[in-house]
């Protein structure tokens, strides 16, 4: 794929995370571009769901974490942001589906309510809309009042992710997001991710090299140097795959490291 839009709608620059005093990456420069697909690729360990967490400050739920650099979301620093307010802007969907216990419209107007969103009608509105977006409403129509749980694992993934577009948001953070379905279901988000690229920014964590190849606009290659994360190579995903400039990234793509 070739990126529709060269507006940066993210800026990284200069970012490190700390765990206490261990370096989980550093010093990470990249631009992520405005309705596009970015994938995070490399072994495991190098820092990829760590700096994920970092885009809607989701890891500050973690003890004893220091971050230096800075995150621009459209400018503005994440750090001067409500917190609230960003993780509304910037929706996240976990590797394995977390539906709330409770029945499949609850999932969708709770947060919706917690938001200021009560009016019955625009509840049913939005609602509707977010399960059409996901390819779902059609499956779970009749059966809004049954436990999200009861819903298979490719379904409750979607449900996630209507969830979070139920809120509008501008981005959509994806951690290995079919790692935990079967390869129909897995077919399913991943053409449902394509589509969303459309109207959300979406990065996106995954190991599945096949997978960034196929979905991904850009890509991004993490690796460990000198005991931390770092970034080795982006670009587009022609280049990455086609013409990679960085030896360790020649041989991650070709299967002979990682």
């Amino acid at each position: 794929m070739s990126l529709a839009i060269n507006l940066t709608v993210v800026q990284i620059q200069d970012l490190s995370l700390y765990y206490a005093e261990k370096a989980a990456f550093q010093n990470i420069n990249l631009a992520i571009p405005k309705h596009s697909i970015t994938a995070l690729i490399g072994p495991s360990g190098c820092g990829k769901t760590s700096f994920l967490n970092c885009l809607n400050r989701l890891i500050e739920l973690t003890p004893k974490t220091k971050i230096t650099g800075q995150i621009l979301l459209e400018s503005k620093d994440i750090q001067t942001m409500n917190v609230v307010d960003l993780r509304r802007r910037v929706g996240m969907l976990f590797q394995k589906p977390n539906p709330f216990p409770l029945s499949i419209i609850k999932n969708l107007e709770f947060p919706l309510r917690e938001h200021g969103i009560k009016q019955r009608d625009r509840l049913d509105q939005i609602i509707e809309e977010s399960l059409r977006q996901v390819g779902l409403w059609e499956e779970v129509k009749d059966r809004l009042k049954t436990p999200a749980l009861s819903l298979s694992g490719g379904q409750q993934q979607r449900l996630c992710l209507a969830r979070a577009i139920a809120l509008q948001p501008e981005i959509l953070l994806m951690d290995e997001p079919c790692s935990a379905l079967d390869p129909i279901s897995s077919e399913i988000v991943e053409d449902l991710i394509i589509r969303l690229r459309n109207h959300y920014t979406l990065i996106i964590v995954t190991h599945n090299l096949a997978q960034a190849h196929r979905i991904a606009d850009q890509v991004a290659l993490f690796w460990v140097q000198n005991g931390a994360g770092s970034l080795i190579e982006s670009g587009t995903t022609a280049q990455v795959f086609e013409r990679p400039q960085h030896p360790l990234t020649q041989a991650y793509i070709n299967g002979r490291k990682g």
